[in-house]
Order: structure tokens, then C-alpha cells, then sequence
């Protein structure tokens, strides 16, 4: 499980549009009453309100936004936010009209069953989500009749983790666009007493700095965020929202004591973080993939990071680098101390590092592994000390060892659990999840280092939470007899600044009193105490009680148990990993959390034939819990059939069924070529198309238009050859040929293949292996000076094709997997940029839409889609022009 150290909100104020799909990161400012700029597409956004509770580290955190359509006709309403990756919804709702339609949390293929049904049923799917660095976004659309309000409200809830010295929410602010009523508002309730309190902006202006009030006194803070109208415009006169940045409070608490014990209604919560410690002395081993694909930026920036790295390390440390690629090297035959010569010897070694040759991940580990054994065989090292691996690679194994699970089990047996293992997976082509199962069983995480410009930041920033070790091998004890479930325990580290928390469920839910033993290794002696807690201690603390939500100690209990249940997950087989699952899911189930293993089912208001919501149906989406890697879903006005085609000037879209996205290119080649769409050697079945272009050249376009004018459409196996013009459709089996045009409505059935003409429509083709097609005709007025008739292809039954299928469409026929990261604003305001990992390769792509005329020739459906630049680039195989074929047939 990735950990994420922050609380971290985008708020992104919900857009509205007749059937358009919300941009993630950017809302459509088009104002259509000047008067009121604060009506949007019809539609006001009369509040926004985050409101969040945090009790003893455990945020409570509830997002509403009230809208109200201002239109004469329905609008779809979005709702979108983005949650820290780390944390579990707890509820939704829609109110509508003073309707409450709530979310349900079921196991997951339960809901997922109702949801099937929902959309099968041609309901709007509910649920979007994607994942960030940090995030994960949650959107959901419902229609809004003339004149109606709607109120969403999104509950979810975390454990704040301790890092540097201070408590952290993370709040991105985003709404793009004027808020009537716009109000953070924290409240913190600490029993230890609160000993600082900061909050800040990126985006607060000298006008907005006094808007930012704060206030702590004793065990309670509380900060408030509430711009007026005129505050939040970018100028006096301007509609735009200053409101575009990140939102941060930080906290910490007093600490008389290592350790606070906290008991209410049978559960107890402990935070152990000591303070003012000495400390440790560590063995560090850097074990880094230089191979080829790590050339280039990769390996410039892990060099600036370790730079960086060796200003920091301490000179009663020892080190020493690993390098892999075909081959294994090492810095040096041990570990050095970090003396400066040995300082300065090192940062010319890490200055000379290069990439080349392949991956030799086991090897380098191992030798990692044998060095830090013979380190403390040989005594070379403090027998007080933290030893440690970070493990950095871009790649998977491919020479020497490359079956991962026997790295893992060598990995484990040679480090026996004397060592901490870190591994770090830079870009998309690791296998995260061997890297993670690796290093959680040797006590260690794995973390994502991301390609962007911070990468070197990335690192150093890992490098920074884990450089101040204080105590090694920590035990919290608790009577085995009094304590019936008790979250993890033990802890091979503990990190200065940091704080180690541990749950537990009494045995009588009765007992008001706890002691526990405290046993570590610190770096002159043994740190070895017990200490004690009664019930009444923490009832005086908690008389305010409108500082508390529910039975939060229980709540966070049940929250850090099914934490580490999944975690266990990860690295366990069989009857083990089915008994963690059922007990993770029982929890999720019991105190409604939304996780890997749950879904929460939303209930909508069905449309009608009028696009009016009129009455309650079943769900119509669901969504699931973070704590993994998710695809992008994304919500339509009605939800499409799932395809794959080419129209336009062209415009390809590539339907990804199991993300609920698109991803489109353009083509841009001259009148006269001829494409390759599909080609299958094993159907015999092959699609090309010929370019044609506008009647004459637009001297206004940079870029000239270009259509598809014919299509060739062949089954070798039948022996039938289907020309189609905008003009006629021709058949061809063997020496029998048929002719129509577009004016006949006709169904033709012969050797194997079906045709069904549409009149001046479109037609449908059904051949042989069962792969159908619709090719819809483009009219434009005769006399237009400009544009000529085409034609657009779409494929419905391409999994009928076979799994040797390419062409510019046909590669895309098998399922293709991406990533979206670091969504931006790009140079059209309402279409962002965003960074996309496809096959191994890092794109800028743009979110837009392409148009769908398979229903409306005329019109079109816009689809929304991820759009490659340069031809495909990098999203298709070669370059388009391997493409290019010299005849139709």
C-alpha cells in the first residue's frame, strides 16, 4: 500500500452542461447572464463548504456543495473532488429538491452485480475515479430539472500521519470560477494539548491574508477560510476566481511524555513519539538500475538527488553504492564511514554513474545484501545502528534472476529480518506490486517516484523521512489477556519526528484502565519503561464535546485494522490471504468504509425520454476504495457503447472499456493515401481507407483537412470485397458484383455477410467471423465552397477479430492500459493537459472531446477523450506512416 503522508482535498466546484463531461482540474467559465457572474452554463453554485473535525489525529471530514438551475431547461450537474489516496469514504448523498437519494456500501461484487444492471438498463454510470500522485477523484452527475437545487455531500475520514515534527492537511483549492458562500473550516481537538498552529496559502494575496483566521488555546484549534465575493476576483471587474493553489495547516501537540494512552467505550488508541532522543547512526546501501533505460533525464536526476543526499549524511554514517545493469559494480568492497574525503570521493563517483545495458535486479540487491552482512560480521559498523537498503529502479528484471518470486524469497532469506528494505519504482515500467510485496517483507514500503521535473525533490524527499533514525526495534506490549484485536505491535524503526500509533479492542468493553511495556533499542542503551492510562484521564479531556464525532476511537481502530489487514494482503498466499480478506471486508462492511473490497452503490433519479429526472431507481454507480492504482471513469449524459472508429478529418477514438475513457489522434497525411485501419491474418478480414481533402485549399488552416472518401472493406476467406463512396456502395463476391447507393434502403444477405443501408445514413456490416462495422455517411451542401461529402468507420464487434489484429485501429482491438498523472491547465483553458503513461512511453496529452455521428450524422454526441498529439506518437506502434498501403484491396 502506497503511503500517503498528507490530507489532501481538491475541491474543484461542480460545473454544469447540457451533456458535457466535467475536466478534471478545470471548470467552464461561460457566462451567460452578465448581470450575474456568478451563473455558469444556467446553473449557480450558491455554496461550498469543507468542513473538517480532527480528534486526536483522526480527521472527520465532510464536503457540501449546494447548487441551483438557473436555466429554463435540465442541466447535468457534476460533483467532483479528489481524496488522499490513504483515506476511506463513509458516505455520499444527493439531495434534490429536498430529496435525499444516499449512497449504500456493499461488498464489491455485489454492488458491482446492481451496477451492471444499472447500466445495462442504459442509466448514467455514477462513478468517477483516478489516481494522482496523492489522490484519488471521486465525481458523480445527476440532471436538474428548470429551477431545481441539489445539495451533494461527501463524507470521508483518515488518520493524519505525523512527519517532520507536525501534523499536516493538505487542501488543493480549485474551483475556477465565483462561489457565493465558499468556507473551509477546521476544527482540532487534541487531549495532549496543542503547542502550534499554522495555516497558509499559494494563493493568498495581501487582500485575502486577513480572510485566513486561526486560533488555539490549550487542547482546541480552529481555522476558517471564508473569502467574500469580491476577495475571490482575480481583478475588481474580473468573473475569475483567484481561489487556485494550495491550502495548508499544520499542527503539532505537547509531548510531557513518550507516550499517550487514550480509552473510551472499550478501545484505546497509543501514540508513542519521543522527543529529544540521540540519534542513531546508519548503514545505508543504495542499490541503483543504471541500465539503458534509465539514460537521459532518469538518471541526471537520481544523480542530483544523490548529491543532494550525501550533503546530508551525517559523519557517523556509513554508505556505499550498489550499481546494476547487465553487470554488477560497487562503489566500494564495504561500508565507509562518511568522512569528508569519503564525501567528496563519493560525489565524484556518483557524478561519473551512466546508464547502459540491461537489468540485473537480483544481483544488485544481493550484493547489497552480502555487504551490510559482512558489515556486521566483521564488526565494521556501530552494533547500535540502523542498517538500511534503498532500492531504485525503472525497470523489471530481465538478465540473471528475472522470476520475481524467487528474487523475493532469496531477497528475504539472505536479509533474515535484520535489515529494512525501500524500494523505489521510477516511471510506469516497474512491477509495482512485486517491488511492494518485496519490501513489506522486509519491514520496509515501496514508494512511486514520478517522471517530472521534481524527481530529484522526490527522492531527496524520500531520503529525508527515513535519515534520522532514533530507535530500532520497538515493541509496544500490551496484556495479552485484557486485549482481544490489537493493530500492529512491533517496528523495526522509529524515525525522529515521526510517531508510531497502535489500537486495540478490551476484552471487557468495561475496563477504563491500560499499561504497556515499552521495550526499543536506542543509540547509547536500552529504552525499556512501562507506562499506564485510566479511562477517566481521557473522559475529563474529552468534556468538549462538540470538539468529538461518534465513537472516534473505535472508528479509528476499525480504520488502522483493515490498513494493515490489506497490507497483509499484498504479500500473502492462499488460505492466509482469503482469511485477511474476509476480515478486512467484514470491518469495511460493519463501519461502512469504502475500500479495496467494498463499493458504495449511489441511487439516482432515473431520466426520462425528456432528459427530466422524475423518480428513484436502482444505483445507477458505484465506487470503490483507493489505496491502488485506478483507472479513469469518466460519466456521459447516457452512457455509450463501447468502440473503436475513425471520423472527421480523421479523428480516431480508442474506446478503453475497462477505464470508462477514450483515447484519440489525428492522422494528418495528404488526398490520396491510403491507411491501413485494420488488418486480420487470421479472419482474413482487412479495412483501408483512402485520404480525400477539402474541394480546395484553406488558406486559413495550418494545417489542411483530409477525410476519408472510400472505404475498402475485404474478407479474403469469403472472397467478398465491399467498396463504399459517398456516392455508392459496390459488392463484389468473386465475379458477381452489386451495386446501391446511398438513396436505397436495402438488407442484403449473402456468403456470409449481412449489409443493412440505412438510406442516406449510414450502413451496417456483419462478416463472417461475426465482426460488424458501421460506416456513416457525411453530407454537406452541394454547393459549399469548401468541404465535401466523407465517410466515418466504427467497429462494434471487434472482439470477433482475432488477437493478431493491427492496423492504426485494429492494435487497439486487445486492451490497452494507461495512466493519467499531474493533470494541468493547458493553453485552452477549457482543455487540460495532463502527462499520460501508455506502452512504456510519457506523453503530453489534451483533454477534448470527438464527436460520435453514429446515431446523429448530422450533430454528433461529443466523447470525451485523452488526445495524443503528433499522429498517435508514442500510443501507436512505429509511426502512421508504416500505415500507408498502396491500394484499398
Amino acid at each position: 500500500m502506497e503511503n500517503n503522508l498528507l490530507l489532501c482535498i481538491l475541491v474543484l466546484i461542480p460545473t454544469f452542461a447540457s451533456s458535457d463531461l466535467l475536466l478534471a482540474h478545470v471548470s467552464s467559465i461561460e457566462k451567460q447572464n452578465a448581470d450575474n457572474d456568478l451563473v455558469v452554463n444556467g446553473m449557480e453554485i450558491y455554496s461550498m463548504k469543507i468542513d473538517s473535525k480532527v480528534t486526536s489525529r483522526f480527521a472527520h471530514n465532510v464536503i457540501t456543495s449546494r447548487a441551483v438551475n438557473r436555466g429554463n431547461v435540465s442541466k447535468e450537474v457534476f460533483f467532483d473532488v479528489e481524496l488522499p489516496k490513504t483515506a476511506f469514504i463513509t458516505n455520499f448523498s444527493m439531495t434534490i429538491d429536498g430529496v435525499t437519494y444516499p449512497g449504500t456500501i456493499k461488498e464489491k461484487e455485489a454492488a458491482k452485480k446492481q451496477y451492471e444492471k444499472a447500466v445495462s438498463r442504459g442509466q448514467t454510470a455514477g462513478l468517477v475515479k483516478a489516481s494522482g500522485r496523492k489522490t484519488e477523484k471521486f465525481t458523480v452527475s445527476v440532471n436538474i430539472k428548470a429551477a431545481s437545487k441539489v445539495t451533494f455531500e461527501l463524507t470521508y475520514e483518515e488518520l493524519l500521519k505525523r512527519q517532520f515534527g507536525k501534523y499536516e492537511m493538505f487542501i488543493k483549492v480549485k474551483p475556477k470560477q465565483l462561489v457565493k458562500d465558499f468556507e473551509i473550516e477546521v476544527d482540532i481537538f487534541e487531549p495532549q494539548g496543542i503547542t502550534e498552529l499554522e495555516a497558509e496559502g499559494t494563493f493568498i494575496t495581501n487582500e485575502l491574508q486577513n480572510t485566513i483566521k486561526k486560533t488555539f488555546s490549550g487542547k482546541k484549534g480552529h481555522i476558517s477560510f471564508k473569502p467574500t465575493l469580491d476577495q475571490q476576483r482575480r481583478c475588481p471587474s474580473c468573473s475569475e476566481s483567484v481561489l487556485d493553489g494550495d491550502f495548508t495547516v499544520r499542527y503539532d501537540v505537547k509531548r510531557t511524555t513518550p507516550d499517550n494512552l487514550q480509552i473510551v467505550n472499550g478501545y484505546f488508541v497509543h501514540f508513542f513519539a519521543p522527543t529529544n532522543l540521540p540519534k542513531l547512526s546508519k548503514n545505508i546501501i543504495f542499490v541503483l538500475d543504471t541500465s539503458g533505460s534509465m539514460s537521459g533525464r532518469e538518471i541526471a536526476q537520481t544523480k542530483e538527488a544523490l548529491l543532494k543526499i550525501l550533503d546530508d549524511i551525517k559523519e557517523d554514517d556509513f554508505f556505499n553504492f550498489i550499481l546494476f545493469d547487465s553487470e554488477i559494480s560497487t562503489w566500494k568492497e564495504t561500508l565507509i564511514k562518511a568522512t569528508p574525503e569519503n564525501l567528496d570521493e563519493a560525489r565524484k563517483f556518483v557524478r561519473q554513474i551512466s546508464a547502459q545495458g540491461l537489468t540485473n535486479l537480483h544481483g544488485g540487491l544481493m550484493r547489497g545484501i552480502d555487504i551490510l552482512n559482512a558489515a556486521h560480521e566483521e564488526n565494521l559498523v556501530p552494533k547500535r545502528s540502523a542498517s538500511i537498503i534503498i532500492m531504485l529502479t525503472d525497470g523489471q528484471p530481465n538478465v540473471g534472476v528475472s522470476n520475481t518470486q524467487e528474487i523475493e524469497k532469496a531477497v528475504k532469506k539472505a536479509i533474515d529480518g535484520r535489515y529494512t528494505l525501500y524500494n523505489l519504482g521510477f516511471g510506469s515500467g516497474v512491477d509495482y506490486g512485486f517491488l511492494e510485496r518485496m519490501a513489506l517483507e522486509n519491514k520496509g514500503l515501496a514508494r512511486r517516484i514520478y517522471p517530472d521535473s521534481d524527481t530529484a525533490l522526490q527522492l531527496q524527499g524520500f531520503y529525508d523521512e527515513v535519515s534520522n533514525p532514533m530507535l530500532i526495534d520497538v515493541e509496544l506490549n500490551y496484556p495479552e489477556n485484557e486485549i482481544s484485536d490489537l493493530t500492529t505491535n512491533s517496528f523495526k524503526h522509529f524515525y525522529d519526528g515521526s510517531e508510531i500509533v497502535v489500537a486495540g479492542r478490551f476484552v471487557d468493553s468495561n475496563q477504563n484502565h491500560l499499561s504497556v511495556d515499552v521495550r526499543a533499542e536506542g543509540a547509547q542503551d536500552a529504552l525499556s519503561y512501562t507506562t499506564q492510562q485510566g479511562a477517566e484521564q481521557t473522559a475529563q479531556a474529552f468534556q468538549e464535546q462538540q470538539y468529538i464525532f461518534g465513537e472516534y476511537i473505535e472508528r479509528l481502530w476499525a480504520y488502522l485494522t483493515i490498513e494493515q489487514l490489506l497490507e497483509k494482503r499484498i504479500t500473502a498466499t492462499g488460505e492466509e490471504k482469503e482469511n485477511l480478506t474476509a476480515q478486512a471486508l467484514a470491518l469495511s462492511l460493519r463501519y461502512k468504509f469504502v475500500t479495496p473490497l467494498t463499493s458504495m452503490v449511489v441511487t439516482k433519479p432515473e431520466e426520462n425520454e425528456e432528459g427530466i429526472a422524475d423518480k428513484p431507481t436502482e444505483a445507477e454507480g458505484m465506487f470503490t476504495g483507493p489505496l491502488m492504482a485506478s483507472p479513469l471513469y469518466h460519466t456521459y449524459a447516457s452512457p455509450p457503447t463501447w468502440y473503436t472508429s475513425v471520423d472527421g478529418d480523421p479523428h480516431f477514438i480508442i474506446s478503453v472499456p475497462q477505464k470508462k475513457d477514450a483515447i484519440c489522434f489525428n492522422i494528418n497525411e495528404k488526398p490520396g493515401m491510403i491507411l491501413n485501419l485494420i488488418n486480420d491474418p487470421v479472419t482474413g478480414i482487412t479495412v483501408n481507407g483512402e485520404l480525400i481533402g477539402d474541394k480546395r485549399a484553406n488558406s486559413d488552416a495550418k494545417i489542411q483537412n483530409s477525410y476519408f472518401g472510400k472505404l475498402g472493406i475485404a474478407n479474403k476467406h469469403l472472397d467478398v470485397k465491399l467498396t463504399v463512396t459517398p456516392e455508392r456502395i459496390t459488392i463484389e463476391n468473386g465475379d458477381e458484383k452489386t451495386g446501391f447507393t446511398w438513396l436505397d434502403s436495402a438488407t442484403l444477405q449473402q456468403a456470409g455477410l449481412t449489409l443493412i443501408i440505412n438510406r442516406k445514413k449510414n450502413l451496417v456490416l456483419s462478416m463472417g467471423s461475426g465482426a460488424s462495422f458501421v460506416v456513416v455517411l457525411h453530407q454537406v451542401w452541394k454547393k459549399h465552397p469548401l468541404h465535401q461529402d466523407f465517410l466515418g468507420l466504427y467497429t462494434l464487434k471487434s472482439d470477433k477479430l482475432s488477437e493478431q489484429t493491427h492496423g492504426l485501429l485494429g492494435q487497439f482491438f486487445q486492451p490497452i492500459d494507461f495512466t493519467i498523472l499531474e493533470i494541468h491547465p493547458g493553453s485552452d483553458p477549457k482543455k487540460p493537459d495532463a502527462t499520460m503513461i501508455v506502452k512504456n512511453n510519457e506523453l503530453t496529452v489534451t483533454r477534448g472531446w470527438q464527436k460520435d455521428y453514429r446515431r446523429d450524422p448530422t450533430h454528433g454526441v461529443d466523447i470525451p477523450c485523452w488526445f495524443v498529439h503528433d499522429n498517435g506518437a508514442g500510443l501507436i506502434d512505429g509511426v502512421h506512416t508504416d500505415y500507408i498501403v498502396s491500394s484499398l484491396f
